[in-house]
């Protein structure tokens, strides 16, 4: 059998490699401790009131305060999850509208103008999505009143930053050779759009839109804690008023009708993607 020639110097070399890489993973790794162990330290325990808890026997006590349900509570939780249910609906119907114009302006390969329009629907994109729908449902509130309209228009404007940035970017990954038949024929920008574009994204806008309405659900359920309707203005009056089965009741319509939002959305897109 012939010999195998081994070479030293790759040999040291390589093991001179491996060691720079852990040595270089390592450093990584405890950068990213330390940086954890600052966090915690700056917000939970340099922050945290450790007097108020009371020990391990208040927070079980504090705890155990909600385990119980009020079931009276039960005829009054009824309209409240149908108007969350139809919160979620309506807002993100009204989404979807909002967000056709931002994403014909902010998609690159159908802007009416690269340097004014684009970067006006790129900016709306990141407005929506920066600001919280609380925040916006207080914005709306302080403008229309208290009722469900300002949750609606709050998860509206929340909806329109992903659903239009997705939008947009699926716009942007077309395949072109459709749209060039189309404009080659005489088509105009109406006929290119609904020939042309729409078939091509309409699997990932409709996946998108469904995936939005199954997160609005959860958004319109804590709306009423800023005075817009729904399962949150429940949950903020059973919590003034210091009824903790009353809350533990309204967290339970939440989730239920959170778990139906799911199978809905579960159903839905294997029925129409």
């Amino acid at each position: 059998m012939a010999s195998l020639d081994v070479n030293p110097a790759a040999i040291s070399l390589q093991a001179d490699l491996r060691r720079r890489r852990f040595t270089k993973m390592g450093l990584i790794w405890l950068a990213v401790l330390l940086f954890i162990g600052w966090c915690v330290s700056g917000t939970i325990i340099a922050d945290t009131d450790w007097s108020r808890i009371g020990g391990r026997s208040g927070v079980l006590a504090s705890i155990g305060r909600y385990l119980t349900l009020d079931i009276g509570l039960f005829p009054e939780l009824i309209i409240p999850t149908l108007e969350t249910f139809m919160m979620a609906c309506v807002g993100t119907v009204l989404g979807c509208f909002f967000s056709l114009p931002v994403a014909w302006l902010g998609a690159a390969n159908v802007t009416p103008s690269k340097t004014i329009l684009y970067p006006i629907g790129r900016f709306l994109m990141v407005l929506s999505r920066s600001v919280h729908e609380i925040v916006w449902a207080l914005i709306f509130v302080s403008a229309v009143g208290l009722g469900a309209l300002p949750g609606i228009l709050a998860i509206a404007m929340r909806s329109v930053g992903f659903i239009s940035k997705i939008t947009a970017e699926a716009i942007e990954n077309i395949d072109a050779k459709p749209v060039e038949a189309i404009r080659a024929v005489g088509g105009n920008q109406f006929q290119v759009m609904y020939y042309g574009i729409l078939p091509q994204i309409y699997p990932v806008v409709l996946a998108t839109v469904i995936f939005e309405w199954d997160i609005n659900i959860r958004r319109s359920a804590v709306m009423g804690l800023v005075g817009a309707g729904g399962l949150g203005l429940l949950f903020f009056r059973q919590m003034n008023s210091f009824n903790y089965g009353g809350v533990s009741m309204v967290i339970l319509a939440i989730l239920l009708l959170i778990v139906l939002g799911e199978v809905i959305s579960h159903y839905l897109r294997k029925a129409v993607i």
